[in-house]
């Protein structure tokens, strides 16, 4: 491991004071950058994305995706953590935290307008960014892609019924354009492009896409820490204008990432599942499709909505949270391991 890379959390730190400062000092030149967007989506922050995920891509070899099938259980997992428990995980820390505990402390009519944003972050499983998650902790590229996938395809059907159902909204106006165009930029670009270069290095031997793969490691972290100063930035005249906000809000998001994380990493070695899948399992099952949810929350609630700045806190937790989370799943892979291979009969533990 580089110094870089030993070091990133104090990197991270520094990205986001970075980040808070600039978006207060330079609000023009940061809501210049803000506004480069199609249908909600930031174009420069989605190029910073493809630089973080395509690395990983180009591990994928398609040949072997079918591989996929050994890890049924934790695709299982996932699927349980994702649907049917993040989203009313959420909708019941929200209405303790921010309806009941800090309610006080928050303006009165903004109060179910927060907790509506809570629902709607917690509702979109993350996609492109887990592609980094899984990275850092060397989890399984097939079982990683398939899960995103798979996710997306579900989110198709059920984002708005569910969200229907836990914000008792009759018509849910589902973002579509920035939905499919997310995907699209997301997911099914970066796959082609991976791919195609993928083949071209392998044509050229083993040693040469090792030496690119080498070369490519320190651009992804440094496309994440840039991402992060934008996002931050972004934000930096909310951040300093509203602190306490923001940090209530933050409250319930990290106590779900947590609690989500755990969870399905537990059940990850409950039922015997590798160590390289319920890594990535466990950061599927926490992290939050993140422009989908500013997006729906705009388009129902308004951009100067509770509901909006619910999901903008999410944006802002999302990246030092989750490594966090990497951080956690590493350092427990000893005690991980020994418990999936004591599996109950019946499962088997793959190393």
């Amino acid at each position: 491991m580089s110094i870089f890379e030993r070091y990133l959390t104090l990197w991270v730190a520094l990205c986001i004071v970075v980040g808070v400062a600039l978006g207060h000092v330079l609000p023009g030149v940061f809501g210049a950058i803000a506004a480069a967007e199609v249908a909600k989506v930031n174009l420069p922050v989605a190029v910073l994305i493809w630089l973080m995920i395509v690395p990983m891509l180009l591990k994928i070899d398609f040949g072997s995706l079918g591989q996929v099938r050994e890890h049924w259980r934790g695709v299982g997992v996932t699927l349980f953590i994702n649907w049917a428990v993040k989203p009313f995980s959420m909708a019941l820390l929200g209405s303790f935290f921010i309806g009941h505990l800090f309610a006080p402390l928050l303006p009165a009519g903004q109060i179910s307008s927060y907790i509506a944003g809570l629902i709607l972050l917690a509702a979109a499983p993350c996609t492109a960014m887990v592609f980094v998650w899984s990275n850092l902790c060397e989890g399984e590229p097939h079982y990683t892609l398939s899960q995103v996938a798979l996710n997306d395809v579900i989110m198709v059907f059920l984002f708005a019924p569910l969200v229907g159902l836990l914000l008792g909204v009759a018509s849910i106006s589902v973002p579509w354009s920035t939905l499919l165009l997310s995907v699209l930029l997301y997911i099914v670009v970066p796959v082609i492009v991976a791919q195609l270069w993928r083949k071209a290095l392998m044509r050229r031997g083993a040693a040469s896409f090792d030496r690119i793969m080498r070369k490519l490691q320190p651009v992804s972290l440094v496309a994440l820490l840039t991402t992060l100063v934008l996002l931050f930035g972004f934000q930096g005249e909310q951040i300093v204008r509203q602190p306490l906000v923001i940090a209530i809000l933050a409250v319930p998001i990290l106590v779900q990432v947590y609690l989500n994380a755990g969870l399905a990493y537990w059940l990850s070695r409950r039922f015997g599942v590798a160590w390289c899948v319920a890594a990535p399992a466990a950061l599927i099952g926490a992290s939050n499709f993140f422009e989908l949810a500013v997006a729906a929350a705009i388009s129902l609630f308004g951009l100067d909505s509770g509901a909006a700045l619910a999901t903008v806190v999410g944006v802002l937790v999302e990246v030092p949270v989750m490594l966090s989370v990497v951080r956690i799943v590493k350092a427990t892979r000893g005690w991980y391991e020994a418990g999936a291979s004591r599996a109950p009969t019946g499962v088997e533990a793959r190393p």
